[in-house]
């Protein structure tokens, strides 16, 4: 049953509204297995992507990295799943397969470049389309198995913002005795208040203001502070162990540093489009580390995934039909979503 053509919303151009398109589909190959995508979450790396604003873009863009929905198809060397398999993909679908980093299982270090869901050119110099489509072919190496335990849409967006969060969330050491802060309650934190909290530390949320204190709190923090109120951060100084940033907007990178104990790390997941400032004797001062965080390997999505099921966490959702992708980008930057929109790509 393989298909050619699928349908699909892409932006034809930079800061183009989304429009319902065709895209070509490879045949599936040896390794390959077809999706019949079920779910596809809607990142704000999306729209930073079909709106240039990380650099010049691949048009027509396919956006969508998170990706949940059922094997239709296998290759004949597949040997990783089946047809009707629960499976999703993730922001990258190849890798070199050579280097250390894709040989240690982090193969979004990849010293040649990870092969981007959408908007990258694969292997034969074709641009890779996303999510936001009925079928995708990948490889079977760079697909996940999404467990009984999570519903398919709730899911789709632990393929970024789970592990976005899941991974600098274990390489920092969060567990029990561990105070960890969580900077925006967005689609990213919620994600990282849920998984911090399963993991054993105590959670604190910095947001802009208190108006989703209350959602804060019952998603696992146990705290709740706005960063709009100055006395916040004489407060809180020194407090943190371990403070994950998630917002995309510049951030006050030596405001946040002074909350951190002695050797405790401000950790960047979120991408501002803005170069931002810090003055060095932030971080001398404390032996405090200044980091970033990108996604995690194939083996450390798997483990999020199972870690997620086990625990009982799928992401907060607002289901939405294609023909509102563009409503939903607007209100993304709006900040007016709890907590991330969800395709149901059978509307497309």
């Amino acid at each position: 049953m393989s298909v050619t053509q699928v349908a699909a919303y892409a932006a034809p151009a930079a800061k183009a509204p989304l429009e319902r398109v065709t895209v070509p589909r490879r045949p599936v190959g040896e390794h390959d297995v077809l999706i019949d995508i079920k779910y596809a979450g809607i990142c704000h790396s999306d729209i930073h992507q079909a709106r240039d604003g990380w650099g010049e873009g691949i048009f027509p863009m396919v956006p969508g990295h998170e990706i949940a929905g059922v094997v239709a198809e296998v290759g004949p060397g597949v040997t990783k799943f089946a047809v009707g398999d629960r499976v999703g993909v993730g922001c990258f679908v190849d890798s070199c397969r050579e280097c250390e980093y894709c040989l240690r299982g982090q193969e979004q270090y990849c010293v040649q470049g990870m092969t981007g869901t959408y908007n990258a050119l694969d292997k034969n110099g074709e641009p890779t389309y996303g999510g936001y489509s009925t079928h995708v072919v990948v490889d079977e190496n760079y697909t996940v198995r999404i467990p009984e335990g999570l519903a398919l849409d709730v899911a789709a967006p632990l393929l970024c913002a789970g592990i976005t969060l899941y991974s600098p969330l274990k390489h920092w050491g969060a567990g029990p005795g561990k105070k960890v802060a969580i900077v925006g309650l967005g689609g990213l934190g919620h994600m990282g208040v849920k998984i911090a909290h399963a993991l054993g530390a105590e959670v604190t949320v910095l947001s802009q203001s208190l108006r989703k204190k209350e959602d804060g709190l019952r998603l696992g923090a146990s705290h709740y502070y706005a960063t709009n109120d100055r006395a916040t951060f004489e407060e809180l100084a020194g407090t943190f162990d371990l403070i994950v940033s998630t917002v995309s907007a510049p951030l006050g990178l030596d405001s946040y540093l002074a909350l951190l104990k002695v050797d405790g790390a401000l950790v960047n997941v979120g991408a501002p489009e803005e170069p931002v400032e810090l003055n060095l004797f932030s971080v001398i001062g404390g032996r405090k580390t200044l980091a970033g965080s990108m996604i995690g390997g194939i083996a450390e999505t798997q483990e999020m995934l199972d870690f997620c099921a086990e625990h009982g966490l799928g992401s907060e959702i607002e289901l939405i039909a294609a023909d509102r992708i563009n409503e939903a980008y607007e209100r993304v930057l709006a900040s007016d979503v709890r907590y991330r929109f969800v395709i149901d790509t059978s509307t497309i």
